[in-house]
């Protein structure tokens, strides 16, 4: 699969599911800045690293994908979780990135702070990337049998003839 930008997403979108997405984010953003105010900032931190809009992103990717199949007459329950599984495993490699974003920044804002948001980019750009073609090269797939490949079980092993 090639990562590409395409503008037709935005047509299927609904305004509500917009509003969704930023209401969501926006509780969870404030509940990090609660939690940062009453546990101290380098635990909020941990919570405002979430990605605040996974959780609506990922139900609205499952529910697009399931009605676009049912429009086509099928069930689309299957496809819609593997679309929003899909997802997941691309924000689990997008916090891998983030993670070393936060590593070299820390290590370099000391120097410059231009320059270590420059270094911390490169790095996150660079590690999200090869965390993704990682995935890709050592996924497991597991192979489908053809026709060709059943064979029926032998007669006198307990099934019926």
């Amino acid at each position: 699969m090639l990562v590409k930008l395409s503008s037709s997403a935005l047509k299927q979108t609904h305004w509500y599911e917009y509003a969704i997405r930023f209401v969501l984010g926006g509780v969870a953003t404030v509940s990090a800045g609660l939690i940062g105010s009453h546990f101290g900032v380098a635990i909020g931190g941990l919570f405002l690293a979430l990605p605040a809009i996974f959780c609506a992103s990922a139900t609205l990717i499952e529910s697009h994908e399931r009605r676009a199949k049912e429009k086509a007459g099928l069930s689309g329950r299957r496809r819609g979780q593997k679309a929003a599984a899909l997802d997941a495993a691309g924000a689990a490699l997008g916090s891998i990135g983030l993670a070393a974003f936060a590593v070299v920044f820390h290590v370099t804002v000391a120097t410059s702070v231009a320059a270590a948001f420059i270094a911390a980019l490169t790095v996150w750009a660079f590690v999200s990337v090869s965390a993704w073609w990682l995935r890709r090269k050592l996924r497991f797939v597991p192979r489908r049998p053809h026709r060709s490949d059943y064979s029926p079980p032998a007669r006198g092993h307990g099934l019926p003839s």
